[in-house]
């Protein structure tokens, strides 16, 4: 293997059922069942695992009325990857989905964005409409983090390791970003929560949580494209490597987990997308949770 190609795994953890006005600001006029899955990821290479997320527990699940398949920790071990030896974990957001379990990793490096960590420590957090995605608790461990000497910032792109790098987005969360994967069957871009349905990315309709919509749209710099600015650099990404077709914007159907589900936590499930066909994928009625930018996999 190449010291710059990596195996990417999506580790499907929690589930919400909820109705598709939910889903967008302004609702929808269909307002049919639209629910939304969760997911942790692994890249896994020559340097060693990254995690990119580390979800929510059963507490968080109870009180935020979502539902666990299966802890994140036993989807990892399902892996061969044991929690309490990673050393790398790849943070997109701090909101309440993206960042618990922190007590899953005491050995690892967090890599977060400088603006995400401002954002969740500062002004805004004094309001509760941009604080309702966040949880004191788990805001407060990374800054135990930063304090202990264990949290990498980035500002913008940076790479983290040959063939894996970060890239700020924004929009959802002010510091939101994505994580770029070099594999064997070309660049996987882990979204997280730029874009959570395919409405979203393809018709430019934006999910209720949201740091700024407005902000979203002038970063593309252009004028009259239908995809707000997030999305658009999503797609970008892509791009810039000549391996990106908007085709290839895929959610994660169940269809395509391959190891056995834990059987105590029933709907648990794993996918190598780093093997995985383009043809394989299916929308899914765009109902997944976090949405692979597959770029030239396939």
């Amino acid at each position: 293997m190449s010291d710059d190609v990596h195996e990417v795994y999506a580790v499907r953890y929690g589930h919400h059922e909820r109705r598709s006005s939910e889903n967008f600001i302004g609702g929808d006029p269909h307002d049919v069942p639209q629910p939304l899955d969760f997911f942790v990821w692994a890249i896994r290479g020559p340097h060693g695992t990254f995690v990119v997320d580390t979800g929510f527990d059963e507490a968080m699940a109870r009180k935020r009325q979502r539902s666990i398949l299966n802890p994140v920790g036993a989807g990892l071990k399902a892996l061969g990857i044991e929690p309490d030896s990673v050393e790398d974990v790849i943070v997109s957001h701090l909101h309440y989905d993206h960042t618990g379990n922190y007590d899953l990793f005491p050995r690892a490096r967090y890599h977060l964005q400088d603006f995400e960590m401002a954002y969740a420590t500062g002004r805004h957090m004094c309001h509760a409409y941009p604080r309702l995605p966040f949880e004191l608790d788990d805001v407060i461990a990374m800054v135990r983090k930063v304090f202990a000497g264990r949290v990498s910032f980035h500002d913008g792109a940076s790479e983290v390791a040959p063939g894996i790098s970060v890239h700020r987005i924004g929009g959802h969360s002010k510091g939101l970003q994505c994580v770029r994967v070099k594999t064997r069957r070309g660049f996987v871009v882990l979204a997280s929560d730029s874009t959570h349905l395919y409405a979203h990315i393809e018709q430019g309709r934006v999910f209720p949580i949201v740091y700024s919509a407005g902000a979203r749209r002038r970063r593309s710099g252009l004028p009259g494209r239908p995809h707000v600015g997030m999305t658009t650099r999503v797609r970008q990404l892509g791009e810039e490597a000549n391996t990106f077709s908007p085709d290839r914007v895929a959610a994660v159907p169940l269809a395509l987990f391959t190891l056995p589900p834990n059987p105590g936590f029933p709907g648990s499930a794993i996918m190598n997308w780093s093997t995985s066909k383009t043809s394989d994928v299916d929308r899914g009625g765009g109902s997944a949770a976090s949405i692979l930018r597959a770029a030239g996999v396939g």
